[in-house]
């Protein structure tokens, strides 16, 4: 068995960003000679997350919308009385949960013809990492 890690970093422009990384995962995936495996993809951060879904702005819209109808900014969450003020971004998260696996079949990422790979920064304009981990023969 075959494992290889990378890591990508992040030091988003804004607040809330959701950024395409299915080009990254697919280079570590061919970086690492796995023919036939699984590669996990996480997020390093609570207030972050990874998905798969399309790739089409009009959905990212509609979910960055549904997310902070469902976790909105600006509220008064008891984790503020911590001193932070980023309560909404962990709710978020938990949402669109932090890790995902993926296939990889023949060397390469067995996705479906629409899917992509996201990675959802709910806290930003500050340095975050995610974990690659490729696992195959």
């Amino acid at each position: 068995m075959t494992f290889h890690t990378e890591y990508l970093w992040f030091n988003t422009a804004k607040q809330r960003e959701y950024i395409d990384i299915t080009g990254k995962v697919a280079d570590a995936v061919k970086k690492s000679g796995v023919a036939d495996g699984m590669v996990l993809v996480s997020a390093m951060h609570i207030t972050a997350g990874v998905w798969v879904n399309d790739a089409e702005d009009g959905l990212i819209a509609d979910i960055d919308e549904w997310l902070e109808k469902l976790a909105p900014s600006g509220r008064d969450y008891r984790h503020h009385r911590t001193g932070e003020d980023n309560g909404d971004a962990h709710l978020k998260s938990l949402l669109v949960h932090h890790q995902v696996i993926l296939p990889i079949t023949g060397g390469a990422l067995d996705l479906g013809p629409w899917q992509r790979v996201y990675y959802a920064e709910f806290d930003g304009m500050r340095k975050k990492r995610v974990v690659v981990k490729v696992m195959g023969e």
